[in-house]
């Protein structure tokens, strides 16, 4: 449903131990805000002031320190991302949680399309259809065809940015975090992007994304979360 809150974000800390100093690292201090269907949300802000952790931390990719982020299900169950079962956390990303990280991971020599079509596969989704899903997005992003069938791992960066892009908007998840889905293409493929978020904005998917373009935040941005940088008090806690 269009407008409905998908996520909340309360109070969430985020510190890194530095085992060598004895000392807690404060990234990311006292962070709340909330994510809607159909809408997308921008994580502004300096450097340092925990963009990327936030997402991380949602994805759980890193534990938080403290706070809580609330999830509603696609059957309307409220659950805590930081407080999930590691196999919990896993299913939520395999059917509703999807992550565009800055960087393509992947296993060496997996042809390209079989990459983009992985989330469909595990949907249990019509090989062929899968495939024909992830040529028609490759397509759509102007990836050349000659790649399709290859794989990603000695793309130019703009092309594995592209690869990435195609993976984790294939299934049109409930709940979409972006990490700089821009940052390494040119313009006309950047406004290609674009258009594919709107398309999934009026899907109804929750988007959060961190752009380092003002003026993208500016036209696609809903809800703009300014951060900045916490503070560390010097006692080895961090800022709370």
């Amino acid at each position: 449903m269009i407008n409905e809150i998908v996520l909340r974000v309360k109070g969430l800390h985020k510190n890194f131990f530095m085992h060598d100093q004895n000392k807690a690292i404060p990234s990311a201090s006292e962070v709340s805000f909330n994510v809607s269907a159909g809408k997308l949300t921008a994580l502004v802000g300096a450097t340092g002031s925990g963009k990327s952790t936030i997402l991380k931390s949602i994805y759980r990719t890193y534990l938080t320190t403290e706070g809580s982020i609330y999830y509603q299900t696609a059957q309307n169950q409220i659950v805590d991302l930081t407080r999930l079962e590691e196999h919990q956390v896993l299913e939520l990303r395999g059917r509703e949680i999807g992550f565009v990280t800055q960087f393509l991971h992947c296993l060496p020599r997996k042809s390209t399309i079989d990459i983009v079509a992985q989330p469909l596969y595990r949907e249990n989704l019509d090989k062929q259809d899968a495939r024909d899903k992830a040529k028609a997005l490759l397509s759509r992003l102007r990836l050349p065809k000659r790649l399709w069938s290859v794989s990603p791992t000695t793309f130019s960066g703009g092309e594995k940015q592209r690869v990435n892009l195609a993976r984790g908007i294939i299934s049109k998840p409930r709940l979409l975090l972006l990490d700089e889905p821009t940052a390494s293409l040119d313009p006309v493929i950047s406004d290609l992007v674009l258009e594919l978020l709107s398309d999934l904005k009026e899907c109804g998917c929750a988007l959060l994304a961190v752009f380092h373009d003002l003026g993208i935040v500016n036209k696609m941005a809903d809800d703009i979360i300014r951060l900045t940088p916490p503070v560390d008090n010097g006692n080895g806690q961090g800022d709370k």
